[in-house]
């Protein structure tokens, strides 16, 4: 891979002779529960979760681009189940796809009672990021090593379709929305 730095100091990839491993781009860390965490409910909030999960996943996404990316979608979120005081969130995010400018990390939370040791998946999604520089080289490819890894990335290209099919959807619903202030209308 050659790499050259540009003028505002971003590292940025020239060539991509080899494709990149999942585990290459893999990113872990654990986050323990506390009570700020919890709703009303007494389960982390999700939007704390979510937050996590962008955070985590960001790195995994910068590992292979070396450059800037912004959070493009969510997709394929699944609160699998509840995270509680006395859990502790293991986030695994890794790449499982790439486009020309675009790629796709998937993100596991795994949680563990640190009481009883009992580990079990609370959560699961896709994330897409874009490369914030529009002039950017095509993305390297991804190499999965593990069964897990292998299962998702073929998956890749059907949801890669799915994205595409939602945007022109989403394109049309923007299209019938207003921006006036309801509180302001006759």
């Amino acid at each position: 891979m050659e790499i050259a730095i540009s003028q505002t100091h971003e590292v940025i990839i020239l060539s991509t002779s080899q494709p990149i491993t999942c585990n290459q781009t893999l990113m872990v860390t654990t986050h323990r529960v506390f009570e700020p965490d919890l709703n009303e409910h007494q389960t982390v909030f999700g939007g704390k979760i979510l937050s996590l999960v962008d955070d985590s996943a960001s790195v995994a996404a910068v590992r292979l681009t070396h450059a800037t990316v912004v959070t493009a979608a969510f997709d394929h979120v699944n609160f699998l189940a509840p995270f509680r005081l006395d859990d502790s969130l293991c986030l695994e995010a890794y790449v499982t796809g790439t486009g020309k400018r675009s790629l796709e990390v998937f993100v596991k939370v795994i949680g563990e009672n640190l009481t009883t040791g009992k580990r079990f998946l609370g959560f699961t999604c896709f994330i897409t990021y874009v490369l914030d520089n529009p002039d950017a080289p095509a993305l390297p490819s991804i190499q999965p090593e593990t069964d897990e890894q292998c299962y998702l990335c073929a998956g890749y290209s059907q949801r890669y379709q799915e994205r595409r099919t939602h945007r022109a959807g989403e394109r049309e619903l923007t299209q019938h929305l207003t921006l006036t202030a309801p509180w302001l209308t006759d």
